[in-house]
């Protein structure tokens, strides 16, 4: 089973980044239970969107202790906390235009850096970072398939839809030549 936390803050999209997620990898046949939980009911609040994906029925009902996965909206909210949720397997990665090294000196775990932002405002969504994010997510995580994450993105998208799938897929292939470059 893989246990993914996003976490945000209140209007950068991390609710419907996990909602987005959760729909590709329903598509591709998995079990999905996500769920959700807010600071304050406001902007700029922290919140966190929790995904549990397995091949078998999904019967675990309580909090996420140990992700598998974290996905981080904001590099400011990379504090013990959140980070108590890894372990030295977990895969974290970080909306920051900070390179791999600068974070490894910042935090005790190995932490991915994809900058959202200028993958958004290169593709003509502002800061609006969602996108991006989940395409590089996807790519680190090697599921679920780009086209699909995408085919959901373009589904969901009430604006911009091209430039949303577009977004997801420069940064899918960004995470996807920094893997290649690692091995």
């Amino acid at each position: 089973m893989h246990e993914i936390v996003i976490l945000g803050r209140g209007g950068q999209g991390a609710q419907t980044a996990g909602n987005l997620l959760a729909q590709a990898f329903f598509a591709e046949g998995k079990f999905v239970q996500s769920f959700a939980t807010y600071g304050g009911a406001r902007r700029g609040t922290p919140v966190t969107s929790s995904l549990r994906i397995d091949d078998q029925p999904i019967r675990l009902r309580s909090n996420i202790e140990h992700a598998t996965a974290l996905l981080c909206f904001d590099q400011s909210l990379l504090d013990p906390a959140f980070l108590n949720l890894a372990d030295s397997d977990t895969l974290i990665m970080v909306n920051s235009a900070e390179s791999e090294q600068a974070l490894a000196d910042q935090f005790p775990y190995r932490v991915l850096p994809i900058d959202g932002k200028a993958i958004a405002q290169r593709n003509d969504m502002g800061k609006v970072v969602n996108s991006a994010l989940l395409g590089a997510f996807v790519a680190a995580l090697d599921a679920p398939e780009i086209d699909t994450i995408c085919a959901v993105i373009e589904q969901s998208s009430p604006a911009k839809k091209q430039q949303n799938v577009a977004a997801c897929r420069e940064a899918y292939e960004l995470s996807q030549s920094a893997r290649r470059v690692d091995h």
